[in-house]
């Protein structure tokens, strides 16, 4: 089974073929950073006509790296949500016409489920049940997750997620769009001891976030130091900051593999690509003896292989597919509602 996928659900157009025997054949990704860059951040229309532009050269660049043929393909796995309307729209608006042309259905998936799944894209994937750690954008979410579509949520932010307390801290500190992959790699030239920041929640006794106070401790740091910025206090700064929030990620997944009574981790999302974050939970692996996986780096953003695999595994597992034509995006969407019962379509 050729499994086709098509992600475009904010600033980057994702194709990938996922054969269900043969594993990923080929992919290809464009990000829109350099155009938004000028902006300071994601513009929606833009984003959605950048999408029309890149989705047919980048489908045509993957059938031909994976030897194949529109043909060949089986099923049209797209992005229905959560996400940008527009941008979600140029994604479904082709899956479906395409699908209909070739008389091929198709399944919507949910883009952080694409995520949750995406470690069973790497060398060493992990076996179900796990608990995951999804670190994705605006979301930080700690569940059980026992196979595809069985998640039991177990704790999640209650404001600002980690990735957008890493962007919104690297504008305070003074760092151009996209700020959060920068304030990490300024983080390792910091010192760890000059500043100490406060661990939101760390003690709270549940498995919940919340990381809008630390945004807000960068804030009060900057202020407090406004006449003289230099760049090692903009360093020893992201320091701290990443210190704090890499330590309460770290404490709450060691708490939830404790309370589920399971040994393997598994991390997904942009936040998952961050080494000060992989670091600690490899140590804390090593120490405590269970396992941790990660996405290769190229799946921590936003990609079309972890769709054309959500969406094989999908139909693997019984979701029905379904005829092309009729569509519709759903900007937000919960993913605990997969969980409850509702379908990926």
């Amino acid at each position: 089974m050729l499994i086709l996928g098509i992600e475009s659900s904010c600033d980057e157009t994702g194709i990938a073929l996922y054969d269900s025997a043969a594993g990923l054949l080929a992919h290809a990704l464009h990000s829109q950073v350099a155009m938004h860059a000028e902006y300071g951040g994601v513009v929606p229309e833009l984003a959605s006509r950048d999408h029309v532009r890149r989705v047919v050269p980048l489908l045509r660049s993957t059938l031909e790296n994976a030897g194949k043929s529109l043909a060949d393909i089986d099923a049209i796995a797209y992005t229905r949500g959560p996400g940008l309307s527009g941008a979600l729209l140029v994604g479904c608006a082709f899956a479906e016409a395409l699908a209909l042309a070739l008389d091929k259905p198709t399944v919507p998936v949910h883009h952080l489920e694409g995520h949750l799944l995406s470690p069973l894209l790497s060398s060493d994937p992990p076996v179900f049940p796990f608990v995951a750690l999804l670190v994705s954008g605006g979301h930080t979410q700690l569940m059980k997750v026992s196979g595809v579509g069985a998640y039991e949520l177990l704790g999640e932010t209650l404001d600002d997620a980690a990735g957008e307390a890493f962007d919104k801290s690297a504008k305070l500190l003074g760092l151009p769009y996209p700020g959060g992959a920068l304030l990490s790699r300024l983080a390792e030239q910091g010192d760890p001891a000059r500043y100490t920041l406060p661990r939101p929640m760390l003690h709270s006794g549940d498995l919940d976030f919340s990381f809008s106070g630390l945004k807000t401790a960068v804030l009060t740091l900057v202020r407090e130091h406004q006449d003289d910025p230099d760049a090692q206090f903009r360093a020893d700064a992201a320091r701290a900051f990443q210190e704090a929030i890499v330590e309460v990620l770290v404490k709450k997944s060691l708490k939830a593999l404790k309370q589920t009574g399971l040994q393997r981790l598994v991390v997904a999302g942009g936040v998952g690509a961050n080494r000060q974050l992989r670091a600690s939970l490899d140590a804390e692996a090593r120490r405590r003896r269970f396992r941790v996986h990660y996405p290769e780096l190229e799946y921590c953003t936003d990609n079309g292989a972890m769709i054309a695999l959500a969406g094989c595994l999908r139909l693997q597992a019984g979701t029905p597919a379904k005829p092309a034509g009729a569509f519709a995006v759903q900007p937000r969407w919960p993913l605990m509602q997969l969980a409850d019962g509702a379908a990926a379509c």
